[in-house]
């Protein structure tokens, strides 16, 4: 299983291009400076934008998803499209979520909490550790993400955060499979990422291995989703790619994992 350093980059030095020998270090420098912007501005000018479609977690509304991608979004600026979806399901019981403490009051109907499936059949609640009673909602999430891949596409990847992840595993699992609803993409990230329990849907990613390309996110002290759900279902994907860091259940887009993510989607620019 390969993994990403997570480092700080350095920049390397490089010659003064045009520059004549009497010119000063600091002036050469700076030309050189420069001249490397002005030809990776001209490289990611000319190569088209990767969109790829995010699948948001449980309890987080589309709007709240995109602001929590913020930094990413960022980080990706000229390299990638972030496309958000939540799920089709609004959570109208804060008792319960993948771990996160109930909201401090009402939200507006645009940031409604929103879920892809619940584990119980009578509670709006998901409990990703536990051996659910029922995956209710599970095909009417699936219908989601086929309409939006059908719709908003196409899309070169798939990324997916907490259940969204699991939902994206599926997804990419069914379509390995030849479900015509789900065509494989390029890639997938998932971040905080599990295998989903419950009513047979952990079959179609344990018979794995999934043979797409795959970065795996998460954090050593995730208090929601542990590190080794997620390198339980890491194991299942041919070739994956690792990325950890040192905080919890969040997507992480600080410096080091920037370069990991753009490491990453380079393998894929056109």
């Amino acid at each position: 299983m390969a993994m990403f350093a997570c480092s700080e980059a350095r920049l390397q030095g490089g010659g003064c291009f045009g520059s004549r020998p009497s010119c000063s270090s600091s002036a050469r420098g700076k030309a050189a400076s420069g001249s490397s912007v002005a030809h990776a501005l001209c490289r990611m000018a000319a190569q088209p934008l990767l969109r790829i479609l995010c699948l948001a977690g449980f309890r987080q509304s589309e709007r709240g998803f995109r602001e929590k991608t913020g930094a990413l979004r960022k980080a990706l600026r000229g390299r990638a499209e972030l496309v958000c979806l939540s799920g089709p399901h609004p959570v109208v019981d804060a008792a319960g979520s993948e771990g996160a403490r109930p909201d401090s009051g009402p939200c507006p109907p645009e940031e409604q909490p929103q879920g892809w499936w619940f584990s119980e059949q009578e509670a709006d609640v998901f409990l990703a550790l536990e051996e659910p009673t029922a995956c209710r909602g599970l095909e009417e999430a699936l219908e989601t993400v086929a309409q939006a891949l059908n719709k908003l596409g196409p899309f070169d990847g798939i990324l997916g955060f907490s259940q969204g992840a699991a939902l994206a595993a599926l997804v990419c699992a069914l379509g390995q499979g030849g479900d015509p609803r789900f065509p494989l993409p390029r890639f997938v990230i998932l971040v905080s990422g599990f295998c989903p329990r419950g009513l047979g849907l952990m079959e179609p990613i344990m018979q794995g291995p999934l043979s797409l390309p795959s970065l795996h996110v998460f954090g050593d002290t995730d208090g929601v989703i542990p590190s080794q759900e997620s390198m339980q279902l890491c194991s299942r994907f041919d070739g994956a790619v690792t990325l950890t860091h040192s905080g919890g259940h969040f997507i992480p887009a600080a410096a080091p994992q920037r370069q990991a993510y753009l490491k990453f989607l380079d393998q894929f620019a056109d």
